[in-house]
């Protein structure tokens, strides 16, 4: 008897069923919204809630003339939702977009233009600005086109890490400033593949996160300009302004101009994971690349402006961002959108995190009204594919709401602490009043996260936005000329101070001032509940000049000087013995705030306040120091007493020292006045040494202090 012939045919849906433009097609899945590769094809689907026509606009890759431009027919539509499917294209050598008509009668803040091609909201991958600073051409009609990105990547069973929230230092660097300088001497500067190479020195210095600023595509030419007093050309550097909310930057990978963008970002991710850093990412949904009524239509805005902006009821675009619109977030269509976004990040990029620019905007109505319960917020809350993901606040904006504090968090976000910044800042420079807030901001911001935890708060007193910190010590003002708007950008109030002398100096006693001055910034972040976030630079001390707002600066101004790894050794090995010390003691990393009672039975509470008398702190106006004794379990489950004196005095003190158990003398951690310690004035945690004097220490002027407990 002859078996069975078992014939295989390919499913009926991989046939067209209409011939258009000399392609085959047929009617298209609906979802997943954007481009996706389907048997024999391409599936596109578009959604616009009010557009009359829509058509598939294939270019090849680079060329001005459209290939083809594709009618989708009434048919093919679902609701609002356009889709097709096309047969034969080359897919690896495709640029597409959409051209979109509007109904006769349109609203008055419809901006349908089928003069314009309009980029896919959903696209995975963006073309136009592949090279880094080649100047585009202008006359092209598509500037910022849309194409597939090929799921091929082999990660090697790579997983988010998914390291608690209470071992996390952050860094926030700059992906093409890291390494653009020419003293990084990678292979590949300012890329995706030139981190990578620079991988291990974030690992000898311990940090174990990093924030990466915006990586999502934008331009680099957006209200670019000559400085006419200096002929640099000034760039859209930082890159808040979205144009491709799913694409990578294709500018800061070395194998953009191939296509190879998502892979070359994909092989850092699997990178750093490898070295156990985790990635998060500065993502921007407050607003887009399309600005005010004057700016450019590049998508969303000639899909479907209605649904994806916060509009006045006369068409206008409020502008809660400062950029020119707002992103109209708590919408269904638009909610849905951020989403997916974050899904597909989290999913296909094991990114562990995000941070959100401006995030209280998120807070807004289509009103511009905060809402109550904010359904975006609830929904990223509760997603259950972004569940592990850290989700970090900016929680203000620019149209003056501030919710340090307040942010709508569901249990599950943490906050930048802007008052933490400002705490420490103002302390640091020895202003009166400020021992109160100081201890507030040490044990976690209690009076902000009372019920949520010390890892609500995202502590730290520099990022890219304002001052470095090398600068905060050496500026009274901000200098921001360089940038072409007359020194009136960036903000007036940086709690600053220059040690005496503005700018830079060669006067040995105020170089020495700031130094130390520095290292007790750091001192203070690595010792502080909450999760502390270092800014890129700032550990072997790199400069601005002064400028607090290089936001337009692709140049040795913004980038990363490697030859100040050693020169500024001093500072760089403190930082990492400090990192070190916090990750050698649990009670420092504590997610409770501590509650001043005795709660592990070591016969001390588990903070403790001090003056230049033990167990006496002076709360007054004119103090300007303050001693924290704080005891809990150790690393070995051993009991560990922490004791740190903050000096913001110009005098010296005396302090007198808690008195410990029986059996334990304290050992010297750092000191930022001796200059003879080595680690930068920082031990080697493990190697602490005892101190002659067991009743009192000596705090320097403006220093800091911290002393361990070890067995006698």
């Amino acid at each position: 008897m002859t078996a069975p012939v078992h014939v295989v045919r390919d499913r009926i849906d991989s046939y067209p069923t209409h011939q258009i433009a000399g392609y085959g097609v047929r009617l298209g899945r609906h979802m997943p919204f954007g481009a996706t590769l389907v048997p024999g094809g391409v599936n596109f689907s578009v959604y616009s809630s009010a557009a009359e026509a829509v058509s598939l606009v294939l270019f090849h890759s680079g060329e001005h003339t459209p290939m083809a431009e594709i009618p989708i027919p009434h048919e093919f539509r679902i609701g609002g939702v356009w889709a097709i499917t096309v047969f034969g294209l080359d897919y690896e050598n495709l640029d597409y977009g959409y051209r979109v008509r509007g109904p006769q009668n349109a609203h008055i803040a419809d901006r349908f233009d089928p003069e314009k091609i309009l980029a896919d909201p959903y696209a995975r991958a963006m073309s136009g600005r592949e090279v880094w600073g080649r100047q585009p051409d202008w006359n092209d009609p598509y500037q910022y086109r849309s194409k597939l990105a090929f799921d091929d990547f082999d990660w090697d069973d790579d997983r988010p890490l998914r390291i608690p929230n209470e071992d996390l230092v952050i860094y926030e660097m700059h992906v093409r400033g890291f390494t653009r300088d020419p003293s990084s001497g990678v292979s590949a500067p300012g890329t995706y593949a030139g981190l990578v190479e620079k991988i291990p020195y974030l690992k000898s210095i311990g940090v174990n996160c990093v924030e990466l600023m915006p990586v999502f595509e934008f331009d680099e030419f957006e209200n670019s300009r000559i400085d006419p007093a200096t002929g640099e050309m000034l760039v859209n550097y930082w890159g808040y302004s979205t144009v491709g909310f799913f694409a990578p930057k294709a500018g800061y990978a070395a194998t953009g101009p191939f296509g190879m963008q998502v892979d070359e970002f994909k092989n850092l991710v699997k990178e750093l994971h490898a070295a156990g850093i985790q990635v998060l990412l500065d993502v921007v949904f407050n607003h887009t690349a399309e600005g005010n009524e004057e700016g450019p239509t590049i998508h969303f805005r000639g899909l479907d402006n209605r649904t994806y902006y916060i509009l006045t009821p006369e068409g206008y675009y409020f502008n809660f961002s400062g950029t020119g619109n707002t992103f109209n977030c708590n919408h269904p269509i638009v909610r849905n959108y951020v989403l997916s976004c974050l899904r597909y990040w989290a999913s296909e990029f094991h990114i562990d995190g995000f941070r959100f620019d401006l995030a209280a905007i998120l807070d807004r109505g289509e009103d511009g009204a905060p809402l109550a319960n904010p359904p975006l917020l609830e929904a990223l809350s509760y997603d259950p594919l972004l569940r592990d993901c850290v989700l970090i606040a900016e929680a203000w904006d620019a149209g003056g709401l501030y919710q340090v504090g307040a942010f709508p968090n569901y249990g599950r976000w943490s906050e930048w602490n802007g008052k933490y910044r400002d705490t420490v800042r103002d302390f640091l420079r020895g202003e009166p009043g400020k021992i109160g807030d100081l201890a507030t901001r040490i044990v976690g911001s209690p009076d902000l996260y009372a019920t949520r935890g010390t890892m609500a708060s995202i502590n730290f007193i520099t990022c890219h936005d304002g001052f470095t910190l090398n600068d905060m010590v050496s500026y009274n003002g901000k200098h921001n000329e360089a940038n072409g708007e007359d020194n009136r950008d960036g903000n007036d109030d940086n709690g600053s101070w220059n040690c005496g002398i503005e700018g830079p100096t060669d006067d040995a006693e105020v170089l020495a001032l700031r130094l130390r001055q520095m290292k007790n910034a750091f001192l203070l972040l690595l010792t502080s509940h909450g999760v502390p976030m270092i800014y890129s630079g700032d550990e072997v001390a790199r400069s601005q000049g002064g400028n607090n707002n290089a936001y337009c600066h692709d140049s040795p101004l913004s980038w990363f000087d490697w030859t100040l790894v050693e020169k500024n050794s001093e500072l760089l090995d403190f930082v990492r013995n400090c990192i070190a010390f916090r990750a050698a003691h649990p009670l420092l990393r504590s997610p409770l705030h501590p509650t001043g009672q005795d709660v592990t039975g070591t016969g001390y509470p588990d903070v403790s306040w001090h003056g230049v008398r033990a167990w006496n702190a002076d709360w007054s106006q004119d103090s300007r120091l303050l001693g924290v004794l704080r005891t809990g379990p150790g690393a070995d489950g051993a009991s560990d007493f922490v004791y740190q004196v903050a000096n913001a005095h110009w005098e010296g003190h005396d302090v007198e020292l808690p008195a410990l158990p029986e059996g334990l003398r304290w050992h010297l951690f750092a000191d930022t006045w001796a200059d003879s310690l080595t680690g930068g004035g920082a031990i080697l945690p493990g190697f602490e040494q005892p101190v002659d004097n067991q009743r009192s220490v000596w705090v320097g002027p403006r220093s800091s202090v911290v002393l361990v407990a070890r067995p006698q």
